[in-house]
């Protein structure tokens, strides 16, 4: 059985990861009703006996044990991995899978990447072996973390590059929460800069997700829910923000419902790796058919329904509707317009009762208002899983890989660039061992490259689509 393995870095790595967990496990007792250790479950999850402390084999057959989850929870505040381990998911965490650390990063990637990087890195490197040698056949790592703090896009960074190292065969995801423009760390340019290098050269595909895009489409859900129009009223374990069902019974936090988007953008990123379907999609065609040039890995994700209504006399919103959503801003989880942008590919993830041929008519439809890219026209990779998520009838995940990128990393460099020509909070980063000025030169020139490449590509766009000449062949 395939495994899939992710880190949660940082204090947001940890939140979002700590909704992943509990959503999984959510689906998975949906799905699993008779509580039986299956393929399924072996992807996110080890069923050991406990009586042998954990180390022991895992039980690949009968009844759930304990479920221990394949993952590494790393942050060096203790607040966040320590809320989980006194939360309803302290079972399926032992202290084998935890690195922490009392004083935190300071909002600084060097203390992060140079400080704490080579301190904890031999820790990592045992736990990430020992964790590794319990799955059959390792297929992707997760990274989850933030990118304008110290600790998530340092030490997230760091982590990326030491998967590299010990399993360069490995695909590597990393899903990272960009800064948002009324964000309150004051450094978070120079944090989000230094590690968009390290993205850039060890990562294979990057999520990025923008906070502000989570709030609004937690507004939307909002409104939506309290509208109080007829046939509005919306299933309440059917939305995407909701953890309805979870383990968690708790009050919810401020950034559950925004955490909780993310944690779905992974469930369906993973489903097809997880449950059986029709036209299963393994992870790596999603980096195999996606990204054509090996730094333009940043795939815009989309996400709908966002919710189901309640109202059996509503018509549900017809499939098409679901995928015309799927091209639509107010779905989308980064502020971005790649309908008036380059298309390199794109993928989309359905899950749920939906055929080929309806995945393959809306495909038709839309195709002609999107603009792809001259010598990829039949870039779209599909993949059919046949488990829906909870509460819902069918989903639909976009993945686009598309030059509407560039604009947050123009605007992430503006923001860098007014820092560094005064050469405002360096000093910071500069008394860090190992953290030369020139750490920020090259971090900018590799951001000011990978826009450049962008650019080159939209000059492309709006020229003349000449199809090839086809052979001829004689019936």
């Amino acid at each position: 059985s395939l495994s899939l393995f992710p880190f949660a870095v940082g204090q947001c790595g940890n939140q979002v990861g700590c909704r992943f967990w509990d959503l999984a496990l959510r689906e998975h007792a949906a799905v699993n009703k008779k509580g039986i250790y299956d393929e399924a479950l072996s992807s996110f999850f080890r069923n050991v006996d406990t009586r042998s402390g954990g180390d022991g084999p895992d039980i690949y057959k009968g009844k759930i044990c304990s479920l221990k989850a394949r993952a590494l929870l790393i942050d060096m505040e203790e607040g966040v991995v320590n809320e989980i381990l006194q939360g309803p998911l302290r079972d399926v965490f032992d202290s084998k899978q935890l690195i922490t650390d009392v004083s935190g990063s300071g909002n600084n990637w060097a203390v992060g990447h140079k400080l704490y990087g080579y301190q904890y890195q031999e820790d990592i490197v045992e736990k990430l072996r020992k964790t590794a040698e319990h799955c059959d056949c390792l297929q992707c790592f997760f990274i989850i973390h933030s990118m304008g703090g110290g600790t998530g896009s340092g030490l997230g960074t760091f982590v990326l590059n030491l998967l590299e190292d010990e399993f360069p065969e490995v695909y590597r995801f990393v899903t990272s929460v960009y800064p948002s423009g009324e964000d309150d760390v004051i450094t978070s340019p120079y944090n989000s800069v230094l590690a968009m290098k390290e993205l850039n050269e060890h990562a294979d595909c990057v999520l990025p997700i923008e906070n502000e895009s989570l709030f609004d489409i937690v507004n939307k859900i909002n409104q939506m829910i309290n509208s109080g129009k007829p046939g509005s009223t919306v299933k309440q374990n059917s939305l995407v923000t909701s953890s309805a069902g979870s383990a968690k019974t708790v009050q919810e936090k401020p950034f559950d419902a925004m955490n909780n988007i993310v944690a779905n953008l992974l469930l369906n990123l993973t489903s097809s790796a997880r449950f059986e379907g029709s036209l299963n999609m393994d992870l790596n065609e999603i980096s195999m058919n996606l990204v054509p040039f090996p730094r333009l890995h940043y795939l815009v994700s989309s996400l709908t329904p966002l919710y189901t209504l309640a109202d059996v006399n509503v018509p549900s919103r017809r499939l098409d509707q679901m995928f015309s959503d799927a091209f639509s801003r107010d779905h989308q989880l980064i502020q971005a317009d790649p309908k008036h942008s380059l298309y390199l590919a794109c993928a989309l993830l359905v899950r749920g009762n939906v055929q080929v041929s309806d995945l393959r008519r809306n495909i038709e439809r839309l195709k002609p208002s999107l603009h792809f890219v001259s010598w990829n026209q039949e870039g779209w990779k599909t993949g059919l899983c046949s488990v829906p998520p909870v509460g819902h009838s069918h989903s639909l995940l976009a993945l686009a890989n598309n030059t509407c990128v560039k604009p947050t990393f123009i605007e992430l460099k503006d923001k860098f660039m007014k820092l560094y020509k005064k050469k405002a909070h360096l000093h910071h980063y500069l008394h860090i061992d190992g953290m030369e000025q020139s750490c920020f030169s090259e971090a900018i020139s590799s951001l000011s490259d990978l826009i450049e490449e962008y650019n080159e590509l939209d000059a492309t766009k709006g020229g003349p689509r000449t199809d090839p000449p086809r052979l001829k062949i004689a019936v």
